[in-house]
């Protein structure tokens, strides 16, 4: 029995029962290996990071040569896939998974060990590096592009059911992906860490090959379809393949540009903490996911995908720039402003839980509308039985070009030179080229593309410009002091203004953390200062992180110490020097002028690792510990590498207000001293000699106090913050492993109770300042400026013998 399609051009075969039967199992193996294939991409870009560097441009060389092994293995897919038989494209994809479970358990040892470590700071050419991370991921990410077009191949033997089928599997691929990310980032690298998430994904991969080959025994002798007698001068009735790959890469470049957008847009309404990029990408992937599951269910019953493809594709972004709209317009007003409040801590359960469900409303909706794109080209695209594998390839390489553009042009083009707004509005102007293009070919009567391209065409006019959105989502009053950047590194902002009750209010937001403010807070300039006050002769002071600017202006108290201050964040240089314009004689002004301040923007690890400078004095600026990758600057390795980096009895000096990072301290330098209650370290390979006594008599010096009057006026009572100074004078070792790179547990803080410092746990240590037992940072945040968001986190205490 022959059925025909409603053109009448392709025969098509009835679904068997064995093939209908194999399906469920097919699903959960192309489900569990999307779960394996995201949680693996989660650490591996997180590894190459350590190598390639934690910068914008850095993170997009590595998600490039990422999707560039993807699209070897679309390409590769799409030239063998036809040429098999079902059981031998089982086998196909059941090596694949091999491959990646393989490469999983290796991974560490090239991408980590190698790369990141007996490379570090030694390849500075961004070509080298993206061909370094590429050789690192090739195999693997090549493997995982041959896996749809092998399946497609396996399940396929009747054309009526090719695109309902393909995309069924791509949306249980895609749905396993979301859930990867989300369980991923969310639970399993937090609790088992890098190497241990590897294991685990690993495993995954094993089990989906397993299950695949299960199905052998049933499509052995089964010969893949003949060529189509009319194959080669087949009319296309939607369209050339290559008209449709074109569309699917526009596609795929408004998705991924999209998905920045939310990224940077959420990071600054809940900050980017190492929970945020997981939670737009999992919302993303399942909304993707049912988008196409809902898709692969209507596309039996169209004569014409056509016009289903371009009101979901256009139709999905004008309901992003609403959303978008809306958001921005509610984020001042309650309950948002009580739930997300944007001048206080929000990585707290509440806040938290908020920015998630916020996330989800805002991302989910257009996300899953797009999806649905994906069935609807395989429906356009498949009619000849024998080139299934083939189609499913080049239409998957499109996607992955699109998706890389998107990346590439975004993160490093768009965002720098049009900000985010203008990316949006770039963004609705492609939208409405799409629609245009349909509306000129098929006709300008059509209701639903015409009311959909013309939203789009109001968005490029109503939607914010850069200057509105992000005074709005930091909460500018009228009348206040203003002062913002934005390149493709981040969002920068200050406002200076008052309170409802009158008092002053002056915050500068850099990631959506609100942790600085101008005049500089005094825990600041007591960071920056207390290096250069202990050392004897302190000539070089490296610091790793401008921030409000509070520390490099203090590291600079003694006339003869020559400062050099690096910001991974380029836009708070741009807003220092909004700043400086408006107040020439203030102390950033002399930062900014004064030769012996050198203020630039970069990767200050990756400075340590590939210059030989030695300092005097390296600091690292007051670092949330919740902050995203800020395990890379409180963990063992780098610890380490600042200590090369430092001069005969040099020193260097960390907040560090949990445990686990004064043991992973401890661990690193032979001599270090503890500072309370503002638990600030300083580690050194000579003894330190230092004393409460006598460092707040030099707090006290005439001139040293003149200079940090100047950052902070009214307030001189520096001694506050050093009430207990405890010595240790031998590398000393907690009762858990310490921070690591490839294990930042603080980082990941919903899966590791933090406990902070109170001093008590360390009755062995020399106690070298007063008896006075300190106020336990976090109780009272007014009084030591930086505790504020960990409080919430806080245990009774850290004792050894708890």
């Amino acid at each position: 029995m022959k059925l025909q399609d409603p053109k009448g051009l392709v025969a098509r075969d009835p679904v068997p029962t064995a093939e209908t039967s194999a399906m469920p199992r097919l699903m959960f193996a192309f489900f569990t290996s999307g779960f394996a294939a995201l949680l693996c991409q989660i650490i591996w870009q997180r590894m190459l990071g350590v190598f390639a560097g934690s910068d914008t441009v850095s993170a997009s060389l590595v998600v490039g040569a990422f999707l560039a092994g993807l699209g070897i293995g679309s390409i590769i897919g799409a030239r063998v896939a036809d040429r098999l038989s079902p059981a031998h494209a089982l086998v196909g994809f059941a090596c694949a998974e091999i491959g990646v479970a393989a490469f999983a358990l290796l991974s560490k040892f090239f991408l980590y060990d190698f790369l990141a470590t007996d490379l570090a700071g030694m390849i500075d050419e961004p070509f080298a590096i993206f061909g370094l991370c590429f050789a690192g991921l090739v195999l693997p990410t090549t493997l995982m592009g041959l896996s749809l077009p092998l399946l497609a191949r396996a399940v396929t033997t009747s054309l009526d059911s090719v695109p309902e089928r393909v995309a069924k599997l791509y949306s249980l691929n895609t749905l396993g992906a979301g859930m990867g990310a989300l369980i991923g980032g969310w639970s399993l690298v937090g609790n088992l860490g890098f190497v241990g998430a590897l294991v685990l994904a690993a495993l995954l991969d094993l089990v989906a090959a397993a299950v695949v080959l299960t199905l052998l025994a049933g499509l052995r002798g089964q010969a893949g379809p003949p060529p189509s007698a009319n194959a080669g001068g087949q009319r296309e009735p939607f369209g050339g393949l290559g008209l449709w790959c074109l569309l699917v890469f526009i596609s795929g470049y408004v998705i991924v540009a999209l998905e920045i957008v939310w990224v940077r847009l959420m990071g600054q309404i809940g900050t980017f903490h190492t929970y945020l990029f997981p939670t737009v990408l999992g919302v993303f992937l399942l909304a993707d996911g049912l988008g196409m599951a809902v898709g692969s269910r209507m596309v039996r019953r169209m004569a014409d995908p056509r016009p289903a493809f371009f009101i979901t594709q256009a139709g999905g972004f004008a309901l992003a720039a609403a959303l978008i709209m809306l958001v921005w317009w509610v984020v001042p007003y309650w309950p948002v402003s009580e739930l997300i409040p944007v001048d206080r801590e929000r990585t707290n359960g509440r806040a938290l839980r908020s920015t998630a469900i916020l996330t989800t409303l805002v991302v989910g909706p257009p996300a899953f509308l797009i999806g649905m794109t994906f069935p609807f080209v395989q429906r356009a695209v498949q009619h000849d039985l024998s080139q299934v594998g083939a189609r499913v390839g080049w239409v998957q390489l499109a996607n992955i070009a699109g998706n890389a553009a998107g990346a590439i042009g975004t993160g490093l083009f768009s965002l720098h030179f049009l900000g985010t707004a203008g990316t949006l509005k770039a963004l609705a102007g492609l939208s409405v080229l799409l629609i245009a293009g349909w509306l000129w070919k098929k006709s300008w009567r059509r209701g639903p593309e015409l009311a959909i391209g013309a939203v789009c065409a109001v968005a490029v006019v109503v939607l914010p410009d850069n200057a509105s959105l992000w005074s709005r989502l930091h909460l500018q009053r009228p009348g206040d002091e203003v002062a913002w950047a934005e390149d493709r590194s981040g969002v920068a902002f200050f406002r200076r203004g008052q309170r409802a009750d009158g008092r002053d209010d002056s915050p500068f937001f850099i990631q959506g953390f609100s942790q600085g403010r101008i005049p500089f807070l005094q825990v600041h300039q007591f960071i920056g200062a207390i290096g250069p006050l202990v050392h004897p002769d302190p000539q070089r002071a490296l610091i790793i992180g401008i921030g409000s600017g509070g520390t490099p202006w203090a590291a600079g108290v003694l006339p003869q110490t020559q400062v050099r201050a690096i910001e991974l964040v380029g836009p708070v240089l741009a807003v220092h020097s909004q700043l400086a314009e408006n107040n020439v004689d203030g102390p950033i002004a002399e930062m900014l002028s004064r030769p012996r301040w050198r203020l630039e923007y970069g990767d200050g690890r990756r400075a340590l690792a590939k210059e030989e400078m030695r300092y005097d004095i390296i600091e690292a600026d007051a670092l949330l510990p919740q902050g995203s990758l800020s395990g890379m600057l409180y963990s063992q390795e780098f610890l380490q590498l600042a200590r090369r980096r430092l001069a005969p009895k040099g020193l260097y000096v960390q907040w560090t207000p949990t445990c686990r990072s004064v043991d992973t301290f401890r661990s690193v330098f032979p001599h270090s001293v503890l500072i309370l209650p503002v638990t600030v370290m300083i580690g050194s390979d000579s003894p330190i000699d230092v004393d409460a006594r006598t460092l707040a008599s030099r707090f006290a010096e005439r001139e040293i106090a003149e200079h940090l009057l100047r950052g902070t006026p009214g307030s001189s009572d520096y001694e506050k913050f050093a009430r207990k100074i405890l010595s240790f004078t031998s590398n000393g070792f907690g009762p858990e492993p310490p921070l690591t790179d490839l294990n930042p547990r603080d980082e990941f803080f919903r899966n590791n109770r933090r406990k902070l410092v109170t001093g008590s746990q360390f009755a062995t240590a020399e106690d070298t300042g007063t008896p006075t037992l300190p106020t336990p940072i976090g109780k009272n945040p007014a009084r030591n400026g930086l505790a504020g968001g960990l409080a919430q986190e806080s245990a009774p205490g850290c004792d050894r013998s708890q």
